[in-house]
């Protein structure tokens, strides 16, 4: 057992399912040089799509679904999702619909849900009608949680969110003015999306901003503008996810982001919001991209991250962070109140090292 002495780079060398990965020398050693004390390290494994490595078993399909509004109908068609995310995922289009579908899940097992839809032209979904739904599902389920998926909000929007008694408010932040027209097709400014985020702080809410790194084809461009915004504001918790271009058209082609910028871009957000979760969300490249993006994570001091890749039980527990398991989105792991204190959930057979 190492418990964090010698080259992290040697020990996760040692680690079989992170063989053949690459990482850089040189920010992993900067990542050993600044790592403290080395906190636990929640690893989440919400039901938006199947998951399981031979570290971690599959959560229940019906623990956490992901429901939308406007089923697969979004006016923006994003050049990297082209609304086609939301067409995996519950449809609710009605706010009668909305509530058979809550008590459906609940009755299968639902421990709660992201509730999110497809936006106008202005980058707002329209969850007006459904506020008084969203109000009676936690009054009748004050346990079910419910993260919201806000998109840009004024005052008003983030007051209405708040009385509706959601667990969580999620917004993707984006801090250049060249994605915002071209990636995202919007008439918006990098100023709206401060104000909407500045907007939901005000509330009660736990918000739980994040950022989309790459978000630019591939490129990394307003992504630090965007982590500056967050530590004017200070929300409860940051998420960080890989664009994963799935639907993008043959003549708009998005690069994979380069994992060792990622890296670089994990460690200098651990610093500058020291104080504040950092979670790694469920989306990135697959593959070989994603070992090392979450090794990168891991090694950074993120506090959580969810769908890991196969080997990062083991890494954490060679450098000394105990792994705790939720079948829970991230986004609603603020306080670590959804984490379940469960050391290692392995599959039977499954070896498992104590931190």
């Amino acid at each position: 057992m190492f418990n964090g002495s010698g080259s992290w780079l040697n020990i996760a060398a040692k680690i079989e399912p992170l063989e053949g990965i690459s990482l850089d020398a040189a920010l992993v050693g900067e990542m050993q040089r600044a790592a403290g004390t080395m906190d636990a390290i929640d690893f989440y494994t919400p039901s938006f799509k199947s998951y399981a490595t031979s570290e971690i078993a599959s959560c229940s399909k019906s623990a956490w679904p992901a429901v939308s509004i406007t089923g697969p109908d979004c006016k923006l068609q994003c050049d990297h999702c082209k609304g086609r995310i939301l067409a995996s995922m519950i449809p609710a289009r009605t706010p009668e619909e909305l509530w058979c579908v809550a008590n459906q899940q609940i009755e299968h097992g639902a421990r709660g849900m992201l509730l999110t839809g497809g936006s106008n032209h202005r980058n707002e979904v329209e969850y007006d009608p459904y506020y008084s739904t969203i109000r009676r599902i936690k009054d009748a389920f004050p346990e079910f949680r419910i993260a919201l998926h806000t998109a840009l909000v004024d005052r008003d929007m983030a007051q209405r969110m708040e009385d509706s008694g959601i667990d969580a408010a999620m917004m993707d932040v984006i801090g250049a003015q060249e994605t915002i027209t071209q990636v995202y097709h919007l008439k918006r400014s990098v100023d709206d999306f401060e104000r909407s985020l500045e907007n939901l702080v005000a509330t009660r809410l736990k918000v739980v901003p994040h950022i989309v790194l790459g978000l630019h084809y591939g490129r990394f461009l307003g992504e630090r503008v965007a982590l500056e915004m967050l530590r004017r504001h200070k929300p409860s918790a940051v998420v960080l996810v890989v664009v994963m271009p799935f639907y993008a058209l043959v003549h708009k082609p998005f690069g994979v982001p380069d994992s060792l910028e990622v890296g670089r871009f994990f460690l200098d957000a651990r610093q500058a919001l020291p104080d504040i979760p950092l979670l790694l969300g469920c989306a990135r490249p697959a593959g070989q991209a994603k070992a090392e993006i979450d090794a990168y994570a891991l090694m950074a001091g993120l506090n959580g991250i969810a769908h890991p890749a196969d080997g990062m039980v083991e890494l954490a527990a060679r450098l000394g962070r105990k792994a705790r398991i939720a079948s829970a989105c991230c986004s609603m792991a603020v306080g670590g109140e959804m984490v379940t204190e469960s050391g290692l959930w392995a599959k039977p057979g499954a070896s498992s090292i104590p931190a």
